[in-house]
């Protein structure tokens, strides 16, 4: 229904001011954005939004994709959808325990006891932070993260979001942490989920393993050392910006077809300062091109080392511990004397000691040379990684199994990309992956993993073997919880159990927000209503960790996709148009632009940038949006204030016109909404808008004002297409729409029919409209090259060309307040010659 029609209650001076406020209360109390769960699938359109990340505020640039989402949900609650749109809060994971440990002045230390009644300090000092129990930091995290989503939440009713709060969930709730506790068991049950010691890629500095989706290159300084290894008849030099890793050297590694080294290969040579025998190998990676052309293999420096050690099968020497220093014992073979040296310092410290070490031996060559390199990091981190042998669990998803990889890209094909372009960000990163996931986290605020290990009569694990929880137990915390079977005085000790006592990477947590959000298991008829989904929308450079892990958690459990689209939105640029971001500090919080300008017209700039383009901040455009949206107050105004049409229908020439022009434009709307294509659904109703004020409004305003059946067919044609454009730009600027909506119709125009053309009279032909304007637009240039008023009567005009019998004669001459029109029919492009009457 679109609202039936009543007597207009116009404030005398509408205005934009308040309308946030206003609207937000109505719409909670009415429940306008509640869903209705009890609509067949067929009726319902399902979003699985993105939980933002509780760990600081919001910024613009959430403002500008989580627009992108909620005009699609209102457009589709308009079609007659029922439409699932939950909100959840992404609260578990590093960025929140940072924050934590900001804000409070503590750290975590899990050997501690328990402090019920612990209080932070009141005057936290970060840089000497307070040991706190594991569960007393953790009580903190959920303290702030609680205050920051109430923050979160109010920006987002201020946006206008159309989400139904009813259906908020958070990633470290217990729902989520169940749901994510049964999707691994049900993993590790079908062998997909497994534990093994390997190298891993390592964050120093948060003391936890890194996934190959959370790396990123950063250039980074360092230096070239050439060191001089000692062969049977002459030296080898190798260049190495990590000297401090040669007593973790395990081979020297050259191209099989460099002609320098091949007499090497299947020999051996001495490694400088230490002396160590190890082995001269090929192999295809090695670059001929790069430094000499001959490289050390260590254990572990980069990636490639890890690809060398593996194909290779060689030998492991790890010096460099979880806390980024050198182990306090040197590896098997290498002499203790010279690694004294190094023992304990960190990797900085001991690249200086190893260097002094070769200068003193003979064995560096010339002095460092300086360089600029790209080097992995962790996303969140601030120091380069390093590569450590732990023990982790891992999620199988293609990086080792083929015939998996081939059926995820498969997925990507039988899923619909908004832009198309952006499956090939996901074919490229399936294609290149280097292994499985891994999704054990050395933190403490996540969901843990959910396993406990038996003890052997020495207290050791026994290998191989895991106890698991049922999954109407869970969730279960096995840090603090006994598994079935055992009592708490039994853990740690010999014939007892020890928990696991890691956590999930947040994306393994995140990978389920369809299942979360929708009930699986928990409410299986939600769930049979919304998954697969509709639509996920999110930013085009998480493609790598958060749809790509929704598909596989998808595939692997429940055999489909997640979703059938994916809207893929772009990122925000800074006038310098480099991307936005906290760390950057180049980011703009959204609620000042919203006090200031109005929620409509940040939406406004919000829905001028298409999905998958790069869009800069602009206030400009935001200034632009305010003025439509104070325009819309305005015109509707006038268009209510003119009078009760009665039931007359259109039947003047120019009124049929301009309602079958905007039949047009409904139907370009409506094809690019159902495109996703939100921006040229805008574009073609916004030109409309203003040419409909401009141009329609002038031309029919002395004829709405007066008597008669053409007075009235103006007033009823104004009045419908007043109608047809709040619902037209209702998806996009909700609060004006809304508050004009609200003067002369009953319930909600976001629940109102969104416009089809059939709902207009058919008859009229637009080149009316478009000829009378145009003769409109060269009696008003006439009037301001002779500096006269647009009031300023005209004597004589006459109207000449092509299109001139499609004039509106009579409206024409009443806006132009032309005393004397003549048309004159003809080819050349239209042209009105006028004389504009002697000044009284």
């Amino acid at each position: 229904m679109t609202g039936q029609p009543r007597i207009p209650d116009v404030p005398a001076r509408p205005s934009l001011d308040g309308l946030e406020d206003k609207w937000v209360r109505r719409w909670d109390a009415d429940g306008v954005y509640r869903f209705d769960r009890d609509r067949p699938r067929d009726e319902v359109y399902a979003i699985d939004t993105p939980p933002p990340t509780v760990s600081g505020s919001l910024h613009v640039g959430h403002v500008f994709s989580y627009t992108h989402t909620d005009t699609i949900a209102r457009y589709q609650r308009m079609r007659g959808r029922a439409v699932f749109y939950p909100m959840g809060w992404d609260d578990n994971g590093l960025p929140t325990e940072r924050r934590v440990q900001n804000h409070f002045g503590v750290r975590c230390e899990p050997s501690l006891p328990y402090e019920p009644d612990f209080e932070p300090p009141a005057e936290p000092d970060p840089r000497r932070p307070i040991p706190v129990s594991r569960r007393n930091f953790i009580e903190l995290c959920e303290r702030l993260t609680a205050i920051d989503e109430r923050v979160f939440e109010e920006v987002w009713r201020r946006v206008g979001l159309s989400v139904d709060w009813s259906l908020l969930y958070t990633t470290i709730g217990d729902r989520a942490r169940a749901a994510s506790q049964r999707a691994f068991l049900r993993n590790l049950a079908r062998g997909e989920a497994y534990r093994a010691e390997a190298p891993t890629l390592w964050d120093v500095t948060f003391r936890t393993a890194v996934a190959q989706a959370e790396l990123e290159d950063r250039d980074h300084p360092g230096e070239f050392h050439r060191l001089r290894f000692h062969g049977g008849d002459r030296p080898v030099y190798v260049e190495t910006t990590r000297p401090e890793l040669l007593p973790a050297c395990v081979a020297l590694v050259a191209h099989p077809d460099d002609e320098r080294y091949r007499e090497l290969f299947g020999g051996t040579v001495r490694t400088p300062v230490f002396g160590v025998e190890v082995p001269v190998v090929a192999h295809r990676l090695a670059d001929p091109g790069k430094g000499s052309g001959i490289a050390m293999i260590c254990t572990f420096g980069d990636v490639t080392d890890v690809t060398w050690w593996r194909e290779l099968d060689l030998p492991t020497r790890a010096i460099i511990g979880w806390d980024g220093r050198l182990a306090a014992d040197p590896p098997a073979g290498v002499p203790a004397a010279p690694y004294a040296r190094l023992a304990g310092r960190t990797v900085a410290a001991a690249r200086q000691e190893i260097v002094a070490m070769l200068r003193e031996s003979g064995d560096l060559d010339g002095e460092p040379r300086r360089v600029v390199r790209p080097v992995k990091f962790y996303e969140r981190g601030t120091r380069p990684l390093e590569i450590v042998t732990t023990r982790q669990w891992y999620l199988r998803n293609g990086g080792r199994d083929a015939a998996l990889r081939e059926r995820l890209l498969a997925r990507g094909r039988e899923l619909n990309w908004h832009p198309p372009h952006m499956r090939v960000r996901y074919e490229n990163w399936v294609e290149g992956l280097a292994g499985d996931w891994l999704v054990s986290r050395q933190r403490f605020f996540g969901v843990p993993v959910p396993v406990w290990y038996p003890l052997d009569g020495d207290g050791e694990p026994v290998p191989g073997e895991v106890i698991t929880p049922p999954e109407d137990a869970l969730p279960v915390d096995p840090s603090a919880q006994a598994p079935p079977g055992y009592t708490e005085d039994q853990r740690g000790k010999p014939g007892g159990f020890a928990g696991d006592p890691d956590v999930m990477d947040t994306w393994a947590t995140s990978s389920l927000t369809p299942q979360i959000a929708g009930g699986w298991e928990d409410d299986p008829e939600l769930f049979a209503r919304v998954f697969p989904y509709d639509l996920r929308p999110q930013a085009h450079e998480i493609i790598r960790t958060w749809l790509f892990s929704t598909v596989v958690r998808a595939h692997l459990e429940h055999d489909s996709l997640p979703w059938t689209d994916t809207a893929l939105s772009g990122w925000i640029l800074d006038p310098d148009r480099k991307k936005m971001s906290k760390s950057k500090g180049n980011v703009v919080t959204p609620l000042g632009l919203l006090e200031q300008h109005g929620s409509d017209a940040v939406r406004y700039w919000a829905a001028s940038g298409r999905l998958g383009t790069d869009t800069a901040f602009d206030t400009g455009q935001i200034k632009v949006g305010r003025r439509l949206a104070i325009k819309i107050l305005n015109a509707s105004r006038f268009v209510l204030g003119l009078g009760e049409p009665g039931a007359h229908a259109v039947s003047e020439p120019l009124d049929l016109a301009m309602l079958a022009a905007l039949a047009d434009v409904v139907e370009d709307a409506t094809a690019a909404f159902e495109d996703h294509d939100y921006t040229r659904a805008l574009e073609c109703t916004e030109r409309f808008f203003w040419e409909f004020c401009d141009d329609y409004l002038e031309l029919v305003k002395a004829r709405a004002y007066g008597d008669g059946a053409a007075a009235r067919s103006a007033r009823a044609a104004l009045r419908t297409a007043l109608s047809v454009l709040l619902r037209l730009f209702a998806p996009i600027l909700p609060f004006v729409t809304e508050e004009v909506w609200s003067w002369w119709r009953d319930g909600s125009v976001h629940r109102a029919a969104w416009p089809v053309a059939a709902e207009l009279p058919g008859g009229g032909d637009p080149s009316v409209l478009a000829a009378t304007a145009a003769a409109l637009r060269q009696v008003r240039k006439a009037k301001s090259e002779a500096k006269a008023s647009m009031r300023a009567d005209v004597a004589r005009a006459v109207v000449r060309g092509a299109a001139a019998s499609a004039i509106a004669v009579a409206d024409l001459a009443a806006a132009g307040r032309i005393a004397d029109l003549t048309v004159e029919d003809g080819t050349s492009p239209l042209t009105v010659d006028v004389a504009l009457a002697p000044a009284p």
